[in-house]
């Protein structure tokens, strides 16, 4: 009898028949040998890890536990800002990165710290990075750590929320010190604003200790995860004043030694996470916004007020930090594929 040809049910049924049963043996999707790869990674598990964490069970089933994923939390691995000198010394196979911990590692990322690109639908933000990861000045900037770019964390866009008098007007945020970090930051100091670029797990403790007044994270996970709202008396509702790349990137040593079946699943479930992830932050949305509507004061803008904001921070922003990069590398390219992107995802809805 041809077992292949009938399956399952086939295979057990001779088993019975020959007197004895015999569980069958599920071979592996994937065959190959024993990998283990350790990711680095601050903070808790949390919506931006959700993505990747369904990717290395599914790596693991895949391979029958032959390719195994591992995401370190907490630091354990290597600090926030110190995750692209360790893949560069091989200390791990992975990490996760916030392009303004460090912008001098990687100039070309932080475009995605511009304020109010046309990244706000989720599926052109999806569209847009994606792309962006495979454009030649961002693989550059990681092949300086021995790193390749994998996939976009995706983060929403920012709000802020803070402790103190409510800033109902743009003037009120004339000396307030906000974390805030990259272009967005350099949009909140053309409020008046005193821009703070703390690492995400010490941002609570400086808004206890009196440091800070206000944070602007990815709305509105990131608040509730690095217990942002817990120190909070306000937030913003619409400032939407851009967003920051926190991704993730592989070792490229590690990568190129994976037999290629295991790069090819890699790649595979590039979309997968992303919308694992993106599920991630609407699901914390519907849990999070009803309790920030409850305990704190809603802060929301005219759409005067935003004009006005987009016109202090908006374009002077971009021209500087074009300026700033030209000669180190294609900042007005880089900047221009953005919009270029953005256009192609709206034109394919």
């Amino acid at each position: 009898m041809n077992f292949k040809k009938f399956g399952t049910t086939a295979i057990t049924t001779a088993a019975v028949m020959a007197g004895s049963l015999v569980l069958p043996v599920q071979a592996a999707e994937i065959d190959g040998p024993k990998v283990f790869w350790k990711i680095s990674m601050w903070g808790n598990p949390r919506a931006l890890s959700a993505g990747m964490e369904e990717m290395a069970a599914k790596a693991a089933e895949a391979t029958d536990g032959n390719f195994e994923i591992k995401i370190f939390y907490g630091g354990q691995l290597s600090g926030s800002r110190e995750n692209l000198d360790g893949l560069k010394l091989n200390a791990f196979e992975g990490a996760a990165i916030c392009n303004f911990y460090h912008p001098g590692k990687n100039p070309a990322w932080m475009v995605f710290s511009l304020p109010f690109l046309p990244l706000g639908d989720p599926e052109v933000d999806r569209y847009v990075r994606s792309k962006m990861f495979e454009h030649p000045a961002i693989v550059a900037d990681m092949e300086r750590w021995n790193a390749v770019p994998y996939v976009s964390g995706l983060l929403p866009q920012y709000e802020i929320l803070g402790k103190g008098k409510p800033p109902a007007d743009l003037a009120d945020w004339s000396g307030m010190r906000v974390r805030a970090g990259g272009g967005l930051g350099s949009a909140m100091e053309k409020l008046g604003a005193v821009k703070q670029t703390l690492p995400a797990g010490e941002t609570s403790t400086a808004f206890q200790r009196g440091a800070l007044d206000a944070a602007a994270f990815p709305f509105t996970y990131a608040h509730v995860s690095f217990k942002i709202s817990d120190e909070a008396e306000w937030f913003t509702s619409n400032l939407t004043p851009g967003t920051s790349e926190c991704g993730w990137v592989f070792n490229k040593t590690a990568y190129d030694a994976l037999p290629p079946q295991y790069q090819e699943f890699l790649v595979s479930q590039r979309d997968m996470v992303m919308k694992s992830t993106q599920a991630a932050y609407a699901e914390q949305d519907k849990k999070n916004l009803p309790v920030f509507e409850e305990t704190l004061t809603k802060v929301t803008y005219s759409d005067e007020q935003l004009a006005e904001f987009r016109e202090v921070a908006g374009k002077p922003v971009w021209d500087e930090w074009i300026a700033k990069n030209s000669d180190a590398f294609d900042a007005q390219g880089v900047f221009d594929a953005i919009w270029d992107y953005a256009e192609e995802a709206k034109s394919a809805n």
